[in-house]
């Protein structure tokens, strides 16, 4: 193992004092018990946003807090969800007089600990759960998994909060925005968690994990490498039939590298999907394109697709100022 490390147990108070320090005028850091909150002024009874889960999936969420999207974030120890003190102490400094939504993916650890803390607070709350992996059938074990379509629900939440929507709204809007959305994903390499010191799961060279989670889970089936074409038609394929997008569909597409993925590669599968729904006559209106739910060092690279109406489309359009995620302001 290779990573720029002093100690394993320092690593993740380390990286966060970093970040809040190349990021001063947009978070501030809170160590104990861990969470990043914004440093934007809030108008009065603005709904407090907060979400959080495991490290090691940068910029997902930390990168995240500030104008326009969350109010904070929670991180846990690598690919380990946060703690229910943390949610709690999150929310206690973030709450503004309209209560607090946490925006939750769908893992068992995440979904606990966020129902404790919001049965501690004393404030409404609420918690939005995020669940567009479509490699996963709805029907196994607890559901999808929540991965690269959490940024886009997110955003849009995010800025519907600062315009003023209550609790009741902005949830709402939000479940409205993960059944519009739906992702699946694709591992060349695994990834190695420091704590481990070994990858997660073997691959060789000439294989391919389809549908892998963002945690390194065994993904729908493992495959002998395919050409990128080859590859974005199963991923866009599932992902169409799970969505049924109509003929003149406005939509966001999402290219998402796992971190270890060069933009030359990403921008070329982004050009495939591209043309795997304009000859399907589903408008691409909006793209992101980048690394913004990763996992760690892992090669490999996610597709959504979320369906667009007039609102949802505004609310992505509206300004936004955080460490990742830029424009408007």
């Amino acid at each position: 193992m290779k990573k720029f490390i002093n100690s394993v147990e320092n690593l993740l108070d380390e990286s966060l004092q970093g970040f809040a320090l190349a990021h001063a005028d947009i978070v501030r850091f809170n160590p104990a018990p861990r969470y990043l909150a914004r440093m934007a002024p809030r108008q009065p009874g603005k709904v407090a946003l907060i979400s959080g889960g495991g490290s090691g999936h940068e910029p997902l969420h930390s990168g995240f807090v500030g104008l326009g999207m969350l109010d904070a974030a929670c991180p846990g120890q690598i690919f380990t969800s946060p703690t229910p003190d943390q949610m709690l102490a999150a929310a206690m400094d973030v709450e503004n007089g309209s209560g607090v939504l946490f925006i939750v993916k769908n893992y068992a650890g995440d979904v606990m600990n966020f129902e404790i803390a919001g049965e501690m607070l004393e404030c409404p709350n609420a918690s939005l759960l995020v669940h567009d992996d479509v490699s996963i059938p709805e029907h196994q074990g607890m559901g999808r998994r929540g991965v690269a379509g959490t940024t886009i629900v997110e955003k849009i939440v995010g800025a519907a909060a600062e315009a003023g929507l209550g609790l009741g709204d902005c949830k709402a809007l939000g479940e409205r925005a993960v059944r519009a959305t739906a992702s699946m994903g694709v591992a060349l390499t695994s990834c190695t968690v420091p704590a481990l010191g070994k990858p997660t799961f073997d691959i060789a060279d000439n294989e391919m994990e389809l549908g892998v989670g963002i945690h390194g889970e065994k993904g729908r089936e493992r495959l002998g490498l395919l050409s990128a074409s080859e590859i974005v038609e199963r991923l866009a394929q599932t992902i169409d039939e799970e969505l049924k997008p109509a003929k003149g569909q406005h939509a966001l597409l999402h290219v998402n590298g796992f971190g270890a993925t060069p933009l030359i590669e990403l921008y070329l599968l982004y050009g495939l999907a591209r043309q795997f729904w304009d000859q399907r006559g589903v408008a691409i209106t909006r793209s992101l394109v980048g690394n913004f739910t990763t996992s760690l060092e892992m090669a490999g690279a996610s597709i959504t697709l979320s369906l667009l109406d007039e609102e949802l489309t505004r609310y992505w359009d509206a300004p936004v100022h955080t460490a990742a995620l830029r424009w408007g302001c």
